[in-house]
């Protein structure tokens, strides 16, 4: 049943107070910490995009209908208006799939609000406490509402990073935009009709996801400013009768859990729980990916022994990354193999590895990984503990009857076994290292760690930008870079 708060106010109302008191020194330092690596994270993924073909096809559609900007990109030259740049650089932390998730939540947070604080900040000409403390709100804001589904947005069709991210970014950018807390109630109201992400892409491969994240800063901001001049908008926007949880989730809307969005707010905070992920895949697939490479590595396993593999997911994530079984055992691009727990398991044994490498056209074009990923077969379970680990099991059968299995009921990243600060770290300058030198990779780190000591965002934004990209444009090519730090 629903779990709808107890105290009159409404949710909308209790997050707009909650983000017009917010300042830096409420956030615990440890936290403020947590969000600077995150950040780090974020960074180093979009220093990775500049190189890929995705980058190129979405600047140059921006460039379609805007001219040059005042707001800088992560990792190129140009600039862009403030709702453009958001859009871009949303494109970049979250287009490689290696971006961070909160597993309650099942949402991508840092890929809308770093982007949607940094563009606002330079907006705002703040400094980078402001800029901190307004990320973890939205990273907060996010990731409580993504929890209050439980996972069913995923089963309905639409992707919580675009969807849910719009509203976080609604309040942080408000926030920077200076609204009183009667606006920010306002702005959760309009980004009800802007906010968007369909899990369509999952179908064919398509770049969609890539741009949800960016979007929900647009949305984000739209929605911030109309409410800023007194733009008339619904006050129940998520428990309404048609409120986000009622419209969007059909049926699955009695399962919700309404207290979760505001529980313990201010003092419980959602960012500890934000998962960095190990491997550039969707993370439905993380554990399986971690239990075919245990089996190669510890086992010994060859493709060569294998007679079937059995590849065990918890019920809720079986319509992103298992089905459909042709599809996913046949990648047609390496979005799809992304999202394909046969490929990512097949890849895995195989390599010994699943890093950027295993996302190449060779890779997911090889017909060696490829006749294993016809062996690959998915099966639930519902023991396994979702969605607050991403858990999986991979069971290997070989020629001569024996059976392997690794079960990993916790994701590594996730919960008590977070990567480190060292292991972001070295993760963030392989990824760096696939567009900037060491020396400007070791400079941006270092920007980024103490962005907090800055008191000119500008210095952080100028920090991040004027590095000439690689590519040139050629929409018809596919790209087929190798990493050779993956």
């Amino acid at each position: 049943m629903s779990a709808h708060p107890d105290d009159t106010r409404t949710i909308s109302e209790r997050l707009a107070r909650f983000a017009a008191s917010l300042n830096y020194n409420d956030i615990p330092e440890a936290v403020r910490e947590r969000a600077k690596y995150l950040i780090l994270d974020a960074v180093g993924i979009a220093l990775a995009s500049t190189q890929q073909r995705y980058a190129q096809v979405s600047l140059a559609g921006i460039r379609h209908l805007t001219g040059e900007g005042d707001h800088a990109l992560i990792g190129l030259v140009d600039r862009l208006p403030l709702r453009d740049a958001v859009l871009m650089n949303g494109v970049l932390v979250h287009g490689l799939d290696f971006d961070d998730t909160h597993p309650a939540g099942v949402i991508h947070a840092t890929a809308s609000a770093f982007p949607c604080a940094l563009a606002m900040a330079e907006k705002a000409e703040t400094d980078g406490r402001s800029l901190l403390a307004a990320y973890v709100l939205g990273v907060e804001v996010s990731t409580r509402l993504g929890s209050v589904a439980k996972g069913a947005f995923h089963q309905v069709g639409f992707h919580p990073t675009g969807l849910i991210g719009a509203f976080g970014c609604a309040l942080l950018a408000g926030r920077l935009f200076g609204a009183t807390e009667a606006q920010l109630v306002l702005a959760q109201g309009i980004a009800l009709s802007t906010a968007s992400g369909s899990l369509e892409f999952i179908e064919d491969g398509a770049w969609t996801k890539r741009m949800h994240p960016g979007w929900a800063g647009v949305a984000g901001i739209t929605a911030a400013a109309l409410a800023l001049e007194g733009f008339v908008a619904p006050r129940r926007a998520y428990e309404g009768r048609f409120g986000l949880f009622p419209s969007h989730l059909g049926s699955y809307e009695a399962d919700c859990d309404y207290s979760l969005a505001t529980a313990g707010l201010g003092e419980q905070w959602e960012i500890e729980r934000v998962a960095v992920k190990p491997f550039p895949a969707c993370h439905f697939a993380h554990a399986c990916a971690e239990a075919a490479i245990a089996l190669a590595n510890e086992e010994g396993v060859t493709p060569e022994q294998v007679e079937r593999i059995e590849a065990l997911v918890p019920p809720g994530t079986v319509k992103a990354i298992c089905e459909p079984v042709a599809g996913k055992k046949r990648p047609s691009s390496e979005y799809d193999a992304q999202f394909s727990v046969q490929y990512i398991t097949a890849a895995a044994l195989t390599r010994g590895r699943f890093g950027l490498n295993e996302l190449a056209r060779d890779a997911w074009t090889d017909p060696d990984i490829l006749a294993l990923a016809d062996k690959v077969e998915y099966g639930v379970d519902a023991s396994f503990p979702f969605p607050e680990y991403y858990s999986g099991q991979v069971t290997v059968t070989t020629k001569d009857g024996r059976r392997l299995t690794r079960r990993v009921e916790k994701n590594r990243g996730a919960g008590d076994i977070p990567l480190t600060a060292s292991e972001i770290e070295a993760k963030y300058m392989d990824n760096a290292a696939i567009a900037v030198t060491a020396t400007q990779a070791e400079s941006i780190r270092d920007l980024i760690l103490t962005l907090d000591q800055c008191s000119d965002v500008r210095m952080i934004t100028s920090g991040l930008a004027g590095i000439e990209r690689k590519w040139k444009p050629d929409h018809d090519q596919p790209d087929e870079r190798r990493y050779p730090h993956s």
